[in-house]
C-alpha cells in the first residue's frame, strides 16, 4: 500500500527512528515502525485486519479515519487516500479498494 502523510514535518518524525524515540519514547516509535511496515507490506486496506495493531474504522467526530494501536491508548490515525474513496454501498470504507493512505497523527483520544 502506498503511505504519504499529512505533513512533511510529521513524515520526517515517522521515517526518522531516533527523531521518532525522541517525540514519542522508544517502545511507541518501534510499535509505530511496525505498523508503517504492515502498512507498507499491504496490498489492501483489508490486508490490515490479519495484522496486530487492531486496525479499525472510527465513527463520531473521527468519521472517514481509521486507527491501529501502538499500545495501550495510543493510536496511529489514517484515511484512505485513494480519490475517489472507495466505498460499500451503507457509506462504510470499501477495505478491499483502498490502495492508498494518508498518515495524520499519533494521538491518544481517550482523554
Amino acid at each position: 500500500m502506498d503511505i504519504e502523510f499529512a505533513n512533511d514535518r510529521l513524515a520526517r518524525d515517522m521515517n526518522d527512528d531516533k527523531r521518532a524515540g525522541r517525540k514519542w519514547g522508544a517502545v511507541r516509535a518501534s510499535a509505530l515502525r511496525k505498523r508503517l511496515d504492515d502498512m507498507a507490506a499491504a496490498d489492501t486496506l483489508a490486508d490490515l485486519r490479519k495484522t496486530p495493531g487492531r486496525c479499525e474504522e472510527l465513527v463520531g467526530n473521527r468519521a472517514g479515519t481509521l486507527s491501529v494501536r501502538l499500545d495501550k491508548n495510543y493510536r496511529l490515525i489514517f484515511a484512505p487516500a485513494n480519490d475517489p474513496i472507495p466505498s460499500r454501498q451503507d457509506g462504510g470504507i470499501d477495505w478491499s479498494g483502498v490502495t492508498r493512505v494518508r498518515i495524520l497523527e499519533v494521538v491518544d483520544y481517550h482523554d
